[in-house]
């Protein structure tokens, strides 16, 4: 199997996820706001997987030595650099979540729940505990839990996997649609904060992460075929769950509510 293989399995899922009737369903600023309360853990939890990625794929301890492949050290650290440091609209240093949270408040969207959920976790030290505790809608905890079980416990391919294909490879177009909806459906309303950060993103992985961290794939898989069936496996899961993700927000848009637990 090859990245061809996995590309022409998960096609359409991806398909499914670009063409999703959540985006035309957002059509007014309390529309858009519940949106974002929802994504900003999807922006939130990218950082862990590419934090396992770095860990593993890295060498993070002390003393240094090099470990792995540079080209692939390179591309771990290049996107470490542009989510945790990139440049904000106002040409500050700021990381994407910061970026999003900034985007919600100057919209007026609620970042409490998000808040409140790093802080519970703060205390608890254990994410696990964290999501199960939380009152956050199932299919969000599903979310959580599936990037977080990844992360903790599977293998540098696996994690490669659900970073590739459940987020950078799909990113660009699945952002594209979101923006073109935007603009398309709230003419009235700024969301210059938020543009940027779309376009951001856009930019970074259709032109140089999407691109490489598929080759950090074919690196680490090579001609293994349980390593490239399991990539397959992983990268349906973390459609799937982004799918049931989008499912709930829409549901969550007919009754302008953010579905939390009793």
């Amino acid at each position: 199997m090859k990245i061809e293989n996995v590309q022409a399995t998960i096609a359409p899922l991806q398909k499914q996820l670009l063409e999703h009737p959540l985006y035309d369903q957002i059509n007014s600023l309390d529309d858009l706001k519940l949106f974002l309360e929802y994504h900003v853990f999807a922006v939130w939890d990218f950082m862990s997987l590419l934090k396992a990625l770095q860990n593993n794929l890295t060498c993070t301890e002390v003393p240094w030595i090099p470990v792995g492949s540079p080209e692939t050290r390179y591309l771990i650290n290049e996107i470490v650099l542009a989510e945790e440091t990139d440049i904000n609209s106002e040409g500050q240093r700021q990381s994407h979540y910061e970026m999003y949270l900034d985007a919600m408040q100057d919209l007026d969207a609620d970042t409490n729940q998000i808040k409140e959920f790093l802080e519970h976790f703060s205390s608890t030290k254990n994410i696990f505990t964290c999501i199960k505790t939380s009152g956050l809608p199932e299919a969000l905890k599903d979310f959580l839990n599936f990037t977080f079980e990844v992360s903790s416990y599977g293998k540098p391919h696996e994690i490669a996997a659900a970073f590739t294909f459940g987020r950078e490879d799909l990113i660009p177009g699945m952002f594209s649609e979101i923006l073109r909806n935007f603009q398309q459906n709230l003419p009235e309303v700024n969301i210059e904060k938020l543009i940027y950060y779309f376009e951001r993103h856009i930019e970074l992985d259709e032109d140089e992460h999407g691109p490489m961290a598929i080759k950090m794939i074919e690196e680490l898989c090579e001609n293994d075929s349980n390593k490239w069936k399991e990539v397959e496996n992983i990268s349906q899961l973390a459609l799937e769950k982004r799918i049931q993700l989008w499912d709930t927000i829409q549901l969550s848009l007919t009754q302008n509510t953010l579905i939390l637990e009793s």
